[in-house]
């Protein structure tokens, strides 16, 4: 059975198929930068205010229908209000954003990032200092970062080091580093409840756990009892790593691939496909 994609591939159905991918991506957007805030909260109760009116207009309501016309109508406003810190945010990102280049300076900011926390994880590991550090990725983790104290500090070693020495304003809690910043110190993290983590562990590995089941965060944990590095990430406790370990975990996480040649991988692809239904008449 041969297939016309002269007939299927045309400019009316591509404009569709890219309307598509292109809402889908600013809906997916935007529950990422909602995820881990208060906003989200929010954001449920309008979806379940608009599947109400789905159903009652479905089932003849029409009083029911009218007032929820009116909440939606005039909630747009409200949305604008409640939700104005997440709209600056994602225009500052969106003027930020490189879509056609690959960001060097983040992967030189990553670099230092990674050669900080090492220097810190060798210092009070040695020192069987406990620590919790936890890497902001996808998923915001501002409903965290409130919970402890600001301080929006470049990241170092010393910093670090100083956060965590035992009897200390600022020891007890976790580190919350967003955009290679330390956002917030003294941070408290949703313990997890599962019955598979051992029972050796403590409090800091639970809230690192906890922390890896709602979020996509990378957590570094440093056990006070035996020195031991621990990084959890997706629900995943990895335990026991070396310097060589972690290194390397977190550049696999937190540099970026060479995307140019991606790019171009994929675009002489199309092109090449492209030219073989199309190219000849």
């Amino acid at each position: 059975m041969n297939v016309n994609w002269s007939n299927i591939l045309t400019i009316h159905n591509l404009s569709n198929v890219i309307d598509i991918v292109v809402v889908w991506i600013l809906i997916y957007e935007l529950i990422m930068l909602m995820r881990g805030t208060r906003s989200i909260q929010l954001f449920r109760g309008i979806i379940v205010l608009i599947i109400a009116k789905v159903i009652s207009w479905y089932l003849g309501l029409t009083m029911t229908t009218w007032i929820l016309n009116q909440v939606i109508n005039w909630g747009v406003i409200g949305i604008i209000v409640v939700f104005q810190p997440e709209i600056r945010r994602a225009l500052e990102k969106l003027g930020r954003q490189s879509y056609f280049k690959q960001s060097q300076q983040e992967n030189a900011k990553a670099e230092k990032l990674i050669e900080a926390l090492d220097k810190s994880i060798q210092y009070m590991s040695k020192r069987r200092i406990g620590a919790l550090m936890s890497i902001q990725m996808k998923t915001g983790l501002e409903e965290y970062i409130e919970t402890g104290i600001p301080l929006n500090a470049d990241t170092s070693s010393q910093l670090l080091i100083n956060i965590f020495i035992p009897n200390t304003p600022l020891h007890d809690g976790a580190v919350i580093i967003k955009d290679f910043k330390v956002a917030s110190a003294a941070s408290y993290l949703p313990l997890s409840q599962s019955n598979l983590i051992p029972k050796e562990l403590g409090t800091r590995h639970r809230a690192a756990v906890g922390i890896s089941e709602v979020t996509d965060a990378i957590t570094i944990v440093i056990s006070e009892e035996t020195g031991e590095v621990s990084i959890t990430r997706n629900n995943e406790l990895l335990r026991g790593m070396t310097q060589v370990d972690y290194k390397k975990y977190l550049r696999s996480q937190l540099i970026k691939k060479n995307s140019g040649n991606n790019r171009q991988l994929i675009i002489g692809e199309i092109a090449a496909f492209f030219t073989k239904h199309f190219g000849k008449r």
